[in-house]
């Protein structure tokens, strides 16, 4: 087994942050600490033979353990592939980490990656990583207060809706479940806050609904004055894609072995973390500090490595039709053949 140490994001060079500040839009984060390398050098396995270093940028939540079980079982070196895994708190920040080449690949939200192509960065999504449930207990819901009134995603028009970051995911699929329920979308008044404040700004009537992913969804909902309204998800599009790997235009261009290496690595992974989905809930503990018995009851998305082309192009048709984007992405154009 390979345990590698997870460092701070690096702070993007000067053409990074003009990115960043170009891609607001896409979501919150900064980087911060030491530079990372922008040519990853090759590391020696035990073996003698070389492992190439590539740097990938995953987030602070849940489901980016499956990165460290997949290092920590081998699989990547496996594939002659040493990992350095830099978090972030925003996937809008490793946009242009990945498009400078401080880091070589990163896994984030698929919508912030189109967003991101129809501003003009050359960004390609290599594989799947992560799907949120078609059915039954999904891995992010709306929740109310029990007196609040809201019974349905019809009943959020003219109320206030806290998501982490606006045009994103969680305010896209909020609209659309509106909508399908009779209401008018943009009727919905949506703010920005982070997840850990949501539940007691929900408490203390500052908001009157919140969006919230696993582990603060099921503990907003272990309280009794807390109701679930529903999964906007599954109303929008049954089984979205959460998170894909993506990379660089260019660096997928001069470095097809290493991708192809990337993708392969990513699918293996992927495929024994959801078989073996105990042992990645063992990961939370050391990898977000969880709590052993959160981690444990911790419902997680599914894992793919294959990417879920139809439903992505599904969220593209509902990023155009919110004005998240100026033209309905292109998601054949935009994946790694």
């Amino acid at each position: 087994m390979r345990n590698n140490i997870i460092r701070k994001l690096s702070t993007a060079a000067a053409g990074g942050v003009l990115l960043t500040l170009a891609l607001a839009g896409c979501g919150s984060g900064s980087l911060s600490g030491d530079e990372a390398e922008s040519s990853p050098s090759a590391a020696e396995n035990s073996g003698g033979a070389e492992l190439q270093k590539v740097v990938v940028g995953v987030l602070s939540i849940a489901p980016s353990s499956a990165m460290q079980y997949g290092i920590d079982e081998g699989i990547f070196e496996e594939h002659g592939l040493d990992i350095e895994l830099q978090t972030g708190t925003g996937g809008a920040a490793m946009l242009p980490a990945v498009s400078t080449g401080s880091m070589n690949f990163a896994v984030g939200n698929p919508l912030s990656v189109m967003v991101a192509k129809d501003k003009g960065l050359d960004m390609k999504i290599v594989s799947g990583y992560s799907n949120s449930k078609a059915e039954g207990n999904d891995i992010n819901g709306v929740v109310v207060r029990k007196d609040s009134g809201i019974a349905s995603f019809a009943d959020l028009e003219g109320k206030t809706t806290s998501v982490n970051a606006v045009n994103t995911q969680g305010d896209l699929t909020i609209m659309e479940s509106a909508s399908l329920a009779g209401a008018d979308p943009k009727g919905i008044k949506f703010n920005e806050m982070p997840f850990p404040d949501m539940e007691a700004q929900l408490e203390l009537g500052n908001t009157d609904a919140v969006w919230l992913p696993e582990p603060f969804l099921s503990r907003a909902l272990a309280n009794p004055e807390n109701v679930l309204v529903g999964y906007p998800n599954q109303e929008a599009v049954p089984g979205m894609p959460t998170m894909v790997t993506f990379t660089s235009g260019n660096y997928a261009q001069e470095n097809p072995e290493i991708v192809t290496a990337f993708q392969d690595a990513v699918t293996e992974t992927l495929e024994q973390a959801e078989a073996n989905i105990d042992d990645v809930r063992a990961t939370l503990p050391a990898f977000m500090g969880m709590d052993i018995a959160v981690a444990e009851k911790m419902n997680m998305e599914e894992f793919d490595g294959k990417l879920r082309s139809d439903e992505l192009s599904s969220m593209g048709e509902l990023m155009l039709k919110y004005e998240f984007v100026a033209k309905e992405p292109d998601i054949a154009a935009m994946t790694v053949q």
